[in-house]
């Protein structure tokens, strides 16, 4: 890991600096794209550079990211406003579908613990930066990495649980 950090970290965060223009999330993202790279370089099946194969680790991450903005606007948005703006906008089976969706992610989020919870929150609902949930939790940064990490593969495994058990059904 630490071999794979130091040959592509200022290489990986100038490449995402270019689509991204906050500091502190093109931080992160590196951070999460070396990750990715590392817990998947057993399937890197070499038919393109290294450097390739993690630019498209960075891609995704950098896709997933404003797909997360764009699922947050519309399922957290706190103007009535914009939320009145999108219903109309969405037919009605689309607008049953988001209902849907909005109600099992409050589901599988009311199943976390109060810990998890707050920092997905903090981290997501009300877009605070890694540093500034550190001061709130009064803790360091590396604490709160890895408590988000942590949060983040318990959301997942609700969320995966409740799939396999056909609690969801879109």
């Amino acid at each position: 890991m630490e071999e794979l950090y130091k040959k592509y970290y200022f290489s990986i965060k100038k490449y995402i600096s270019k689509k991204l223009d906050d500091e502190g999330l093109v931080e992160e993202l590196t951070n999460d794209v070396l990750l990715a790279a590392f817990n998947s370089y057993p399937s890197f099946n070499k038919k393109s550079s290294e450097f390739s194969w993690i630019c498209s680790i960075a891609n995704h991450k950098v896709i997933d990211y404003y797909r997360k903005k764009k699922i947050k606007t519309v399922l957290f948005s706190s103007n009535p406003i914009f939320e009145e703006v999108a219903d109309k906008a969405l037919n009605p089976e689309r607008d049953a579908l988001k209902n849907e969706l909005k109600k099992e992610i409050k589901k599988t989020f009311s199943e976390l613990s109060e810990g998890y919870r707050k920092i997905l929150r903090l981290k997501y609902v009300d877009g605070l930066k890694i540093a500034e949930i550190a001061k709130i939790l009064e803790v360091s940064v590396k604490a709160v990495e890895s408590r988000l990490i942590r949060a983040k593969q318990k959301f997942k495994k609700e969320w995966n649980y409740d799939q396999k058990e056909g609690k969801k059904n879109f």
